[in-house]
């Protein structure tokens, strides 16, 4: 799926109708610059899940953020500042296991990423335009 987004207000709306769409142990791996909108089509998907979109922010200096949802927690994680083998030891593997959402930003750091995950690629096309690809697994 492809979509091109005018707003930061629109890009919420795009991560939103993805988190309405998501279980338990779903994955969803974020590729894109700095300022892409990343932590935008996150906040929407906390909507989507029934969390506190305000409570959204970039986990580059947590690393991890915990929304709880009215029946599902989003997990975000930034992996912005890492390096593989920090990476390594954030466990992921044993958080992508248990229940829950997890969005993983900067996901092309992580060496182990499951192959069933939903890739996101946010990418500027110009004029606060976003162009936004969802690619499910097969």
């Amino acid at each position: 799926m492809m979509l091109e987004t005018a707003s930061e207000a629109e890009t919420e709306a795009a991560g939103e109708s993805l988190g309405r769409s998501l279980e338990s142990g779903s994955v969803v791996l974020l590729y894109g610059d700095l300022g892409a909108g990343k932590t935008a089509f996150v906040r929407g998907m906390a909507r989507g899940v029934g969390a506190l979109p305000d409570e959204v922010s970039s986990p580059t200096f947590t690393l991890v953020q915990e929304y709880a949802g009215t029946s599902l927690t989003l997990y975000h994680v930034d992996l912005y500042r890492l390096d593989s083998a920090e990476v390594d030891d954030l466990g992921l593997d044993d958080l992508v296991d248990g229940r829950g959402i997890v969005a993983i930003e900067w996901a092309e750091r992580w060496p182990g990423r499951p192959r069933r995950a939903i890739d996101v690629q946010l990418e500027e096309s110009g004029e606060g335009r976003r162009r936004i690809r969802v690619a499910r697994p097969d």
